[in-house]
């Protein structure tokens, strides 16, 4: 039977003209479905997105997904694949991977990931593996890889860093102070051009003489 735009009593046992099926043929899932105000029984061989099929002896029925933005699930509380933009993760949905897994994303799963240990403390000022001589410099620390990822495509977090730092000792004990020696290079320079200036101001007095 037919009634309206869709055939509702297809694969049904019995059908009502107002509600559709009532009871399903052998191995159909009994799928209630809801438009508005209206709703109508329909007898489908694999249940829609958000349901799953649950076999009883009675007769087999489309149940509700109850994973939050679950597309198709094993049973209630196990979803098999999430809705797009979520991540699969031991039967559950998730914008983003728990703390110690890793989206793989041609799967959209959070698979295990790269385990590393806590930061050492910071080590040794220095510039050129010295450590004086210079105003500022570098230190770094690091941490060890624990656990490797289970896929090779999963990169592993940052295991060295480092930062700016002031260096304890400006001017290395016995060496040459740095900038001493550029303030004498300066005064240097500075003494040659007062005297250059000088040589130039007594020749234009002594060619100005001549000319007069």
């Amino acid at each position: 039977a037919n009634y309206g735009p869709n055939p509702i009593c297809k694969g049904c046992l019995s059908c009502s003209k107002d509600n559709g099926c009532i009871r399903c043929q052998h191995k159909l899932f009994f799928f209630l479905r809801r438009e508005g105000m209206r709703q109508y029984g329909e007898c489908l061989h694999s249940c829609p997105s958000g349901y799953y099929g649950l076999r009883t002896p009675d007769m087999n029925r489309c149940s509700r997904c109850r994973i939050e933005n679950c597309d198709s699930c094993f049973s209630r509380d196990f979803c098999t694949k999430c809705k797009t933009g979520f991540y699969s993760h031991r039967g559950r949905c998730f914008r983003g991977c728990p703390a110690g897994f890793a989206a793989l994303e041609e799967l959209m799963e959070c698979v295990e990931g790269c385990e590393v240990g806590q930061w050492s403390e910071w080590g040794t000022c220095s510039r050129n593996n010295k450590t004086c001589g210079f105003k500022w410099g570098l230190e770094t620390r690091t941490r060890q890889i624990v656990k490797k990822p289970a896929k090779d495509t999963i990169p592993c977090p940052t295991i060295a860093e480092s930062r700016r730092c002031k260096m304890a000792m400006r001017h290395c004990p016995g060496g040459k102070l740095r900038r001493p020696a550029k303030t004498k290079d300066k005064k240097k320079k500075k003494k040659n051009l007062m005297e250059r200036a000088q040589k130039q101001h007594s020749i234009f007095l002594a060619t100005d003489k001549t000319s007069q």
